[in-house]
């Protein structure tokens, strides 16, 4: 039992960090209709100019000062790159930023190497968040911290890492964070009124471009945000940026793109499917013969259910969305543009 709650818990944890890394790409889609290719190098460099200031000034204001520079990054490139070829049309804006994402990539590697990097947490997050305890005919306990080995020495002890924690935790903040923004802030009625009436919203004084390349700028920051902590988290290497960029793009079809509402529970989703299955080592045979069914050893399917969910799980998230394209094309949280 323990295990099986730590395994969801990481499986929230993976998909909130999907989320923080989605928000961003959901917020540049909905106000600018660009599907940002080069996003995940956003995060991976996030997580080296994190490492970088965190070695100057320490890990907190290099939590702060890492997304601003990556922000600054992302607006400038916007203005400098993406807007003259915005008047050209979808295609070439996922041409430029395809190439920026080769180029973030090399310019990693040459200042920082091709091996990965030792971005330690704080003493604060390089511990348990807490520990479950299940010991023999007492249920399951849970210590703030770690519990003492006196006490795993009589049962068996689980710890949830801090950095985890923290990860959800700044993820709920952020999500907070952009509802109140949109919803209830004078900027965010800017930003949504530029996404509907943009000609209308220049006539009335507002500078649509300069919004566009701060809404660019502060996608690419939540990037950059995710990317300190998931470097801190996991390895920070120039492969980071591949491992998550194929899924991110899952998360937004499945949630539907354009949607907040859509990103978050699209991340939920596919942070539960890449991590919880990995724990189980089932089969199809398995669960045909807990119902009493006898399979073929040599039926043509035999091979593919002898396969257990723990080796098919890479692959669930992909299914999901063929699924997803297959019965709701504009994803769970998607409109339809009447």
């Amino acid at each position: 039992m323990d295990q099986a709650v730590i395994n969801i818990l990481n499986g929230l944890s993976a998909g909130l960090l999907l989320f923080m890394l989605s928000s961003g790409l959901t917020l540049i889609f909905s106000m600018m209709g660009v599907l940002n290719f080069a996003h995940a190098g956003f995060y991976m460099l996030g997580a080296y100019v994190g490492y970088t200031l965190s070695r100057i000034v320490g890990f907190w204001p290099a939590l702060v000062l890492a997304p601003v520079v990556v922000g600054l990054l992302g607006a400038g490139f916007e203005r400098a790159c993406l807007r003259r070829v915005h008047k050209f049309g979808h295609v070439p804006e996922l041409l430029v930023t395809f190439g920026l994402s080769y180029l973030i990539l090399e310019v990693v590697q040459v200042i920082w190497g091709r091996a990965p990097i030792a971005f330690d947490p704080p003493p604060l997050l390089a511990q348990p968040a807490f520990t479950l305890v299940q010991a023999t005919g007492h249920g399951l306990s849970l210590v703030l911290g770690r519990a003492s080995a006196d006490v795993c020495a009589h049962a068996a002890c689980t710890t949830f890492p801090a950095t985890r924690a923290f990860m959800m935790l700044v993820a709920l903040l952020m999500l907070l964070a952009l509802w109140l923004l949109l919803r209830h802030t004078r900027v965010g009625l800017v930003i949504q009124a530029a996404l509907t009436h943009p000609e209308m919203t220049e006539a009335l004084g507002h500078n649509v471009p300069r919004v566009f390349m701060l809404v660019f700028g502060a996608g690419c920051a939540l990037a950059g945000l995710a990317g300190v902590i998931g470097g801190t988290t996991f390895v920070t290497e120039p492969a980071m940026a591949a491992g998550v960029g194929s899924i991110l793009f899952v998360v937004v079809v499945v949630g539907g793109t354009g949607s907040l509402t859509g990103a978050f529970v699209g991340s939920l989703l596919i942070g539960l499917l890449q991590t919880v299955p990995l724990t189980v080592d089932k089969s199809l045979v398995d669960a045909a013969a807990a119902l009493g069914w006898t399979v073929a050893p040599d039926g043509l399917a035999t091979p593919l259910m002898k396969l257990t969910l723990a080796q098919v799980a890479p692959i669930l998230p992909y299914l999901l969305l063929v699924l997803i394209l297959i019965f709701r094309p504009r994803g769970l949280f998607g409109t339809r543009d009447d």
